[in-house]
């Protein structure tokens, strides 16, 4: 086992990283940006290093930064957790270079099913399909409409180099695609840092089943079981079941093989997460996640396995201490994802803020897997996801009773947060009866009056500066960075923070007054001043905790001033535009 493990990300899966590495005795270093100096998983590591900047393309995924953190720090092995750099081949050679231990599969595999086109080849060669779709990178529109006028819309324009609905755009027509693709690319680039894209066909009512997979270096490959994930909004995943419910046992099966052959087929290692569509009785292949997924919590639970602890036994050399008969599913777990997002009914709205409360649920078969705790800030410049209720029971039934139980127990105050959307999902029929699928939050799910109003925290915060100073220690000088209180500000080097501005967005109905609902950066700028628009016409992008947001006109007119250009900062509660 290793000495020392340098953890590659932030937030609640470096905590989860650091906590499995403290339980086997194994040193932990962490990372951090500027704005994330005193976060929960800095707090924990036993040692930290700055990266500096605040986007995660000025620290996260600032490749110098982090491979000089690797050598300060002596670390023996680099978690990359999931997001930033884990699905990238150029950084785990770059490590593996320094004869440091990617935890995660070869450079080789991360270059073929990190690829989301030869990972459909790759697939295709040991006899496992997915939906129709290209095995080329999207460089012209005119693909698109060729694909569209083939297989008929909607069309799914994806990022090839990502995962987890980031950089994914669902095109329902020819007027869609330009757009839809500026988007993906944007947010492929944001998020990892390629902007390589390509298409498929989008099934209108599937479900998204995953298979975790593990294989170790002596030529062991095995499944542990599915997860359904077909709660989402965004493309992204709101609530995560294993085993996946309603499936006959021989397809689960069949899907177990199916995900097996794919990790044999690329010479894959460590742990990585095989995904299907499922409709109508039959299963497509989608796409390999060559890392940990958000959701592996709830394969825990019904396997009794931590596979935290096996990923980190696996990149040590050691073989799979079982085979695939020696794996059971035992009981139903359920994981909620707890974001920092107002249901704002059905528009789900990035909420940023300094988190003023937090009670966290407890009892019998609950887990609560956390990245924040009270005072810390969850900055819009990072995904907002605060933590994962995970809970366990010895059937479907008494899993979704627990979910909810344990939901209402749980009290967030100062972000807003998806927990009454969450509620609306568990206790609605539909998802008691397993009648839903990828679409069914944005299509079904009836969430008027479903909301979560975000807390003003007007309290006091220490506002801090950086001053480059001389020290001497034993006769011999040191140039080093401290951050403290900026009297310059404040005479008693504190400050007010001002409460945050809570607005719907688009002002007063009928005002003219385009306001932000959240704060952001404004990313695109669609109209000019002297256009004239449509009720409902989009006025500018705003990219806020890694998704883009349409911020639209409420009224028809005339731009009369437009306030914002691309690349401005704003607040929740804005003015962008002023129509009449």
């Amino acid at each position: 086992m290793f000495s020392k493990v340098l953890i590659a990300n932030r937030g609640e899966i470096a905590v989860r990283v650091i906590r499995a590495c403290q339980e086997l005795g194994v040193q932990t270093v962490a990372v951090y940006s500027d704005l994330d100096r005193e976060a929960m998983h800095v707090r924990l590591a036993d040692e930290a290093y700055a990266l500096g900047g605040q986007t995660a393309a000025e620290s996260y995924l600032n490749t110098d930064a982090l491979l000089d953190a690797i050598d300060k720090s002596g670390a023996e092995a680099v978690h990359p957790g999931y997001g930033f750099f884990s699905e990238n081949a150029d950084f785990a050679r770059a490590i593996t270079d320094r004869r440091v231990t990617f935890i995660g599969p070869p450079p080789a595999a991360i270059e073929v099913m990190g690829d989301k086109i030869s990972a459909r080849k790759a697939a295709e060669e040991v006899g496992v399909s997915g939906v129709p779709g290209t095995t080329d990178f999207i460089t012209d529109p005119e693909q698109v409409r060729a694909f569209g006028a083939e297989h008929g819309y909607p069309v799914a324009i994806k990022a090839a180099y990502g995962g987890g609905g980031r950089g994914m755009k669902v095109v329902d027509s020819e007027a869609e695609i330009e757009s839809a693709i500026e988007s993906a690319q944007r947010e492929a680039t944001a998020y990892f840092g390629r902007d390589e894209i390509y298409m498929e066909r989008y099934l209108t009512k599937p479900r998204h089943i995953e298979v975790q997979v593990f294989s170790d270096t002596h030529g062991n490959h095995l499944y542990l079981g599915t997860r359904d994930c077909s709660a989402q909004r965004r493309h992204q995943k709101l609530i995560e079941e294993a085993p996946a419910p309603g499936i006959p046992a021989e397809t689960l099966t069949a899907m177990g093989e199916a995900a097996v052959a794919v990790a044999r087929g690329c010479g894959y290692v460590n742990a990585g997460t095989v995904e299907f569509l499922y409709e109508d009785g039959d299963f497509y292949y989608l796409e390999m996640n060559t890392r940990l997924q958000v959701e592996h919590p709830a394969t825990e639970l019904v396997t009794g396995l931590d596979l935290v602890a096996l990923q980190l036994a696996v990149a040590a050399g050691d073989p799979l201490p079982f085979t695939q008969d020696d794996v059971t599913i035992t009981g139903h777990a359920i994981e909620v994802r707890i974001n920092a997002e107002d249901p704002a009914e059905g528009a789900f709205l990035p909420s940023p803020g300094r988190i003023a409360s937090m009670i966290t649920p407890d009892g019998y078969g609950v887990r609560f897997d956390a990245g924040y705790a009270e005072g810390d800030e969850v900055s819009q410049f990072y995904d907002n996801l605060i933590g994962k209720l995970v809970v366990w029971g010895a059937d479907r039934d008494i899993a979704i009773r627990r979910a909810v139980r344990a939901l209402r127990e749980l009290e967030i105050t100062g972000p807003a947060t998806t927990i009454p959307a969450d509620l609306a999902i568990l206790e609605h029929p539909d998802f008691a009866a397993i009648d839903h699928s990828t679409k069914w939050v944005e299509d079904v799910l009836d969430l008027t009056g479903v909301g979560s109003s975000a807390t003003p925290t007007d309290d006091t915060a220490e506002a801090t500066v950086r001053r480059d100073i001389a020290v001497e220690v034993n006769g011999k000088q040191f140039s080093v960075s401290m951050w403290v209180p900026d009297q310059a500000s404040n005479p008693n080097g504190r400050t007010k923070r001002a409460p945050r501005k809570k607005s719907g967005g688009g002002g007063a109905a009928g005002s003219g007054q385009i306001e932000v609902p959240m704060q952001g950066t404004i990313i695109k700028v669609e109209v000019s001043e002297g256009d004239t628009v449509e009720a409902g016409q989009v006025l500018c992008v705003l990219e806020a905790m890694k998704m883009e947001n349409n911020i639209t006109t409420d009224v028809a007119g005339t731009v009369k001033e437009l306030k914002v250009v691309a690349g401005d900062s704003v607040g929740g509660g804005d003015v962008v535009a002023v129509i009449g």
